[in-house]
């Protein structure tokens, strides 16, 4: 079953609580955005492999560790999750960075993909799908699909906000990813809103309505 990781390191909450405030102006809450991703990327990648190499240091020869095993691969949920991508980077340069945009069926309010741009290697990497929000689950469980079914097997889901409804609909959906997030918060409200939320993450990185 899928673990879920709920981040409580002191530099995070504190930026989250700013992101939350409905007076944070558009580019400070792209800035903060920015940095909790690029601290959540920090723990998130804290169990990935090392292996040992022999370098020379300005002193002696000696033995140190470098990363080891699959290449890293992101993957924001369009079009708020790119305001993710870049905190992420900073850390994993080297990463990949694959799309997947989903939209909203108006008859059966279900996700529908209608753009998907993965690397071309995409069995030899791990994925890290991201997308600020975890309301009802249906745009990530889908993304997660459309990582599945061209090969994707190493998954994990990194969101700053969730609702126990999203967490509970998104490990059913995929035992196998387990969830990493900032903050989970109370509930989901009549309109499927996260409470108490940040709003709407899209039109705040934006500046949209």
């Amino acid at each position: 079953m899928a673990k879920v990781y709920v981040f409580d390191h002191p530099l995070i909450q504190h930026k989250l609580t700013y992101i939350r405030e409905k007076t944070t102006g558009t580019k400070e809450f792209r800035e903060l955005v920015d940095e909790v991703s690029t601290l959540m990327a920090f723990e998130i990648t804290r169990d990935m492999t090392l292996e040992n190499i022999e370098i020379e240091t300005p002193v002696q020869t000696t033995t140190s560790k470098v990363l080891a095993g699959k290449k890293i691969g992101i993957v924001p949920i369009l079009r708020a999750g790119i305001g993710m991508v870049d905190g992420i980077l900073k850390l994993i340069p080297a990463a990949k960075v694959g799309h997947v945009g989903l939209y909203r069926d108006p008859a059966t309010l279900k996700p529908v993909e209608y753009y998907a741009k993965f690397p071309g290697d995409i069995e030899e990497r791990d994925f890290i799908v991201v997308d600020p929000m975890l309301a009802t689950g249906g745009s990530a469980i889908e993304a997660i699909n459309s990582l599945k079914k061209r090969g994707g097997k190493s998954i994990k889901f990194m969101c700053l906000i969730a609702a126990p409804e999203g967490v509970e609909a998104l490990k059913e959906a995929h035992p196998d990813v387990d969830i990493y997030i900032a903050a989970l918060d109370e509930k989901l409200n009549e309109k499927g809103y996260i409470v108490p939320g940040l709003g709407d993450a899209g039109d705040r990185l934006f500046g949209t309505k």
